[in-house]
């Protein structure tokens, strides 16, 4: 029988030291037995790499959603289910992959209607085949709270992959679509604030860039890549460390929702779009040379640079004043996070 003697680094409890040092933790005991398969394990990028035959590779990953901490009481039966399938999604995308289908586990409340549960699975099943893929299996049981887990399975070149280490100094750096749209929605529904219906759908069904992320795996054109569902800022810091890189970030570049900007003054605007999470873009670095190729594979906006490790994470705000971007954003253990 092993020991279980105790020490400094193993006491504490799991709000005493935050999701991402349980991360580290976990994924240092796990990653000392991989096999020979393994490419990517435990810890490091948006999803686990195995290897297969003919320089293939699968790619998965997984995620728990729970009805307190992740579905506000206004979701849908329906919204329930697009959203627990599109953030897996979004990490296939974010390595991408193409998707080959998706298990689900529910745990259910006894009291549940069975019309509720229905409209769930629609939502999974709609969101999967909104992306060229299915629902192919999984598990149901009984639980106290509405918990969903679900496990997205791509495939993909094992030389296509794109991780979030691969970034240069003088690689230009990007983001697929508009930020702080999810994160206005939850702030106005926790605050009584009015925004258009288009803002709270936004939240409630995002949409993962899956097709972007296999045009640029397909291209070569991208140095690293991941995406950015728990905040801008939080990614920033992941890509950087990662990859050994600062990153620049222009105010003026950062491509916020519209609809915002007569809801919100400039302040709340930048913090929206800098730490609030739910919007599912793609954060990703290209070489230099390969920028006007990428824009013929789809929109996107260019927010800054990468440089120097030393030079850390900055925003070069729209007055001209380069000031430090703040390593915080939507990071809860219950919303976020796999190992």
């Amino acid at each position: 029988m092993r020991s279980s003697n105790s020490n400094s680094k193993n006491t504490g409890t799991v709000s005493s030291i935050g999701e991402k040092e349980i991360i580290r933790r976990l994924s240092n005991l796990f990653g000392s037995s991989l096999n020979k398969d393994v490419l990517i394990g435990p810890g490091s990028d948006d999803c686990a790499v195995l290897a297969m035959g003919n320089n293939e590779c699968i790619v998965i990953t997984t995620d728990m959603l729970h009805r307190k901490t992740d579905f506000p009481e206004q979701m849908s039966s329906w919204q329930i289910g697009w959203m627990s399938v599109a953030v897996n999604l979004s990490d296939i995308a974010a390595m991408g992959a193409s998707p080959l289908g998706v298990l689900v586990a529910f745990g259910m409340e006894k009291s549940s209607d069975i019309e509720f549960i229905e409209g769930i699975a629609q939502g999974m099943n709609d969101c999967a085949l909104e992306y060229g893929t299915s629902i192919i299996g999984g598990d149901i049981d009984t639980h106290d709270e509405l918990t969903i887990t679900g496990t997205a399975i791509g495939r993909m070149d094992r030389d296509k992959v794109i991780r979030r280490k691969g970034a240069k100094p003088g690689d230009t750096l990007c983001v697929t679509g508009e930020l702080g749209a999810a994160g206005a929605a939850l702030f106005a529904l926790e605050n009584d604030v009015e925004v258009s219906s288009t803002i709270i759908s936004s939240f409630f069904e995002p949409k993962p860039k899956v097709f972007e992320g296999i045009k640029l795996a397909k291209s070569g054109y991208a140095t690293s890549m991941m995406d950015i569902s728990d905040g801008l800022a939080l990614s920033l810091y992941d890509i950087a460390e990662s990859s050994n890189v600062g990153l620049i970030v222009n105010e003026t570049d950062i491509p916020i929702n519209q609809e915002l900007k007569g809801v919100f003054d400039k302040e709340q605007l930048l913090n929206l779009s800098l730490y609030s999470g739910g919007d599912f873009q793609l954060i990703f670095t290209l070489k230099p040379e390969c920028v006007e190729q990428a824009m013929d594979l789809f929109t996107f906006s260019i927010i800054g640079k990468a440089v120097e490790y030393d030079q850390g994470i900055i925003l070069n705000e729209s007055s001209g004043k380069n000031s430090s971007i703040c390593r915080k954003g939507y990071l809860q253990l219950e919303n976020t996070g796999s190992i």
